[in-house]
């Protein structure tokens, strides 16, 4: 690590004109925990760190009529306080409660996890879920950009020289609407994802399925859409024999998504579990009681009963 200066950006246009100025030779920090250790490491060598944690605007979440909108520099705590109690986002408070530990998820920040770019990113999917739109701030202006844009490749994400993610926004959810999220590891906390999937649903008034989004991660270079997933599910009653071919077109997506990979044979399996357990969440939370029975009859284990 050979870091000859920190600057302590105290607005958005500082932070850009330093990184404009410093270009390859820069870096942002805010949370600091993956970038310190890729300094250690030697995966990233720059020698000039620009702070943005004290940047006030990049530290709110807002609330709309129609959006809900995020700083790049919110803590996953944060994510978590702010949304508590809301079981209707109950997939962003568990993939931010799912990231490292208290420690960890008191400093790192959203925007951190998606510049990443790492196929196993906790909070990419239920993102993806909920169709994310980031704004990206330069010296020529702002512009929009969808997350599934904005992700190229594997630690490579859509930034030009001088450019700096500002906020993450989504529609803000009603009546019908959720976005859940499932995840499997090694252990319960502190682990790395192995497979995870997010669903946002949208239910109408005769219990068929209005829209859908499904995302997944650890399956492709970055976290991904599964539009094939989505089409076999939307506009059908979600009974068991839909919910259940839903998760074989998932399967099938991963197994030639993988094909040749040693983790193709049980990622392609354990991506149903996760699948069916999302959507079942998702069930829960929009039906009303006897539809909330039926999905804990078809999948006991998925709605956290044995």
């Amino acid at each position: 690590m050979d870091i000859k200066n920190v600057f302590q950006a105290k607005d958005v246009p500082e932070a850009i004109n330093l990184l404009d100025q410093y270009g390859e030779a820069a870096k942002v920090i805010a949370g600091g925990t993956d970038i310190i250790i890729a300094l250690r490491e030697n995966h990233v060598k720059v020698s000039v760190l620009v702070d943005i944690s004290s940047i006030k605007e990049l530290k709110e979440i807002k609330t709309s009529d129609d959006w809900v909108e995020m700083g790049a520099a919110v803590t996953f705590t944060e994510v978590m306080d702010y949304f508590k109690g809301h079981k209707e986002y109950s997939g962003l408070i568990e993939a931010a409660s799912l990231v490292g530990s208290p420690q960890i998820r008191n400093a790192a920040t959203i925007g951190g996890n998606i510049c990443n770019a790492s196929p196993a990113a906790d909070f990419v999917p239920p993102l993806l879920a909920l169709d994310a739109v980031l704004t990206v701030e330069g010296k020529e202006g702002k512009r929009e950009v969808r997350l599934e844009d904005f992700l190229l490749d594997k630690g490579r994400v859509d930034l030009n020289k001088g450019e700096l993610l500002t906020t993450i926004k989504f529609i803000r959810l009603r009546k019908g609407q959720t976005v859940t999220f499932s995840k499997l590891g090694l252990r319960k906390a502190l682990a790395i994802s192995r497979l995870s999937t997010a669903v946002y649903l949208e239910i109408d008034d005769d219990e068929k399925c209005a829209e859908v989004r499904v995302a997944s991660g650890s399956i492709g270079k970055h976290g991904l859409r599964e539009r094939v997933a989505e089409e076999s599910l939307k506009g059908k009653n979600l009974d068991k024999a839909a919910i259940d071919e839903a998760s074989k077109v998932l399967s099938n997506e991963v197994e030639k998504r993988l094909a040749g990979r040693s983790s193709c044979e049980f990622k392609k399996d354990a991506v149903e579990g996760i699948f069916l357990k999302a959507v079942e969440k998702a069930m829960v939370h929009n039906g009303d009681g006897s539809y909330c029975a039926m999905g804990t009859q078809y999948y006991p284990r998925a709605a956290g009963k044995e």
